[in-house]
């Protein structure tokens, strides 16, 4: 299937940097919301965010124009009729998700492809609820979406190696790097990183050293650009905490329990940057 328009539901941070990301490679792209207010501000996010890809050099202004004029912006799910793909990118919820999904199923073509940008809902259970389990897929992004290179491709049980091979195309056209991902909690990169971030709070609230200095040990230890903490304010404690608990809760292994201090902080509304003040302050 060639893919030149891709549909995407939700205008916040990974729904738009998704549309940033299409439109500069080309791909049109008609980006859903709830609300004007909230296309409106997804649709002045792109453009401020293609203004510093010129500043840096990195793209024309004439780059820029044509970029923004592939991104139609709507409240109303019709206008995603015209779409091979459509990347429903939600608030991380499952219930929400399978009211979209459902709702996109009802009213796109039967070969129109639909993909959930999810960090940890189960793509077989959300391809159930579908008419086209075959056709369903997760294409995990990364934020920021326009630097960052992954994409986790995430079979589900019914999907299709036509399916499959289009996806995994379509991203390759973004200039994604792309991996294929079996269906399970945190897919590969957020198994590996949150149960790590976890240990990096049962290590600060044992005492073993400040948050600098584990964050720098990490970063001059091991060559990551960001410590755990530091990461965990970015990400948000809330979330790191919810993806600790829907491991714990799967697999059912002990080793996946939230660290205390992690649900005290929380517990406390020391979410991270987003409130400014995590483990570090903002």
């Amino acid at each position: 299937m060639d893919i030149t328009t891709v549909g995407i539901i939700g205008a916040g941070t990974m729904g738009n940097g998704i549309a940033q990301a299409c439109a500069v490679s080309g791909i049109n792209v008609v980006m859903v919301d709830i609300s004007d207010a909230a296309v409106t501000k997804g649709i002045a996010t792109v453009s401020g965010s293609l203004d510093r890809l010129i500043k840096k050099e990195k793209i024309t202004a004439d780059d820029k124009a044509a970029a923004m004029a592939r991104i139609q912006v709507s409240t109303r799910y019709d206008d995603l009729k015209g779409a091979q793909l459509v990347i429903e990118a939600a608030t991380e919820n499952y219930d929400l998700k399978v009211k979209i999904v459902k709702q996109l199923d009802a009213m796109l073509a039967p070969e129109v492809i639909i993909a959930s940008n999810t960090s940890s809902i189960s793509i077989t259970k959300l391809a159930a609820v579908t008419g086209r389990a075959d056709k369903f897929i997760g294409m995990h992004f990364f934020n920021p979406v326009p630097m960052m290179a992954l994409v986790e491709i995430i079979r589900g049980l019914q999907t299709s190696d036509a399916t499959h091979a289009a996806v995994h195309a379509m991203a390759t056209a973004l200039g994604k790097t792309p991996i294929t991902v079996k269906n399970a909690p945190g897919f590969v990169v957020n198994r590996i990183l949150v149960p790590m971030i976890n240990e990096a709070f049962f290590v600060l609230a044992e005492g073993l050293a400040t948050p600098e200095d584990i964050d720098a040990g990490m970063k001059l230890g091991c060559n990551q650009p960001i410590g755990p903490l530091a990461l965990a304010d970015m990400v948000g404690l809330d979330v790191c905490l919810a993806v600790m608990e829907v491991y714990l809760s799967e697999f059912g292994d002990s080793k996946y329990r939230a660290c205390p201090l992690l649900k005290e902080m929380v517990a406390a509304g020391r979410l991270g940057r987003k409130t400014g003040q995590g483990v570090y302050t903002y």
